[in-house]
């Protein structure tokens, strides 16, 4: 899996002009999933999201979870995130997990957030999506497990 996580002080994501998730001060996580993981990485990084420190403490230093700071999840699947530059000037996605097998693990990433105690929500999967957001930072990291 690879994630993009973005301290945010508010994100949404509407489809079809109707709003489908909003949270306020948290986390945007944008996921793709590679054709290659198993549920053992989506425990992974849903729990390296619930632990990850990223807001800061009372000394202004990047030292407290989402958890920690009762914020939010916004949990978006993106898979475009496997697009692969390094040849020719259009994205290869031959990375990227079938559409059923990404959704599973998508979907078990999720539960296995919500299962920490961190409220999430989603868009969703496979939809075309506006996703906005304000970068509390900016703070933007870039999580995939080797």
């Amino acid at each position: 899996m690879i994630l993009v996580l973005q301290r945010v002080s508010r994100a949404r994501v509407t489809v079809e002009g109707k709003e489908s998730g909003a949270i306020g001060p948290g986390l945007l996580v944008l996921c793709a999933v590679e054709r290659d993981d198993c549920e053992e990485e989506a425990a992974w990084c849903a729990r390296k999201v619930g632990e990850v420190r990223l807001f800061q403490d009372s000394q202004g230093k990047m030292n407290l979870s989402v958890r920690e700071t009762g914020g939010e999840v916004l949990a978006v699947s993106q898979f475009t995130l496997v697009g692969d530059l390094r040849k020719g000037t259009r994205p290869s996605f031959s990375h990227a997990a079938a559409p059923e097998r990404a959704r599973l693990l998508f979907d078990r990433f999720v539960s296995l957030m919500k299962e920490q105690g961190l409220p999430v929500k989603t868009g969703v999967f496979q939809a075309m999506m506006e996703v906005e957001l304000v970068n509390d930072g900016p703070v933007t990291l870039i999580l995939h497990r080797p």
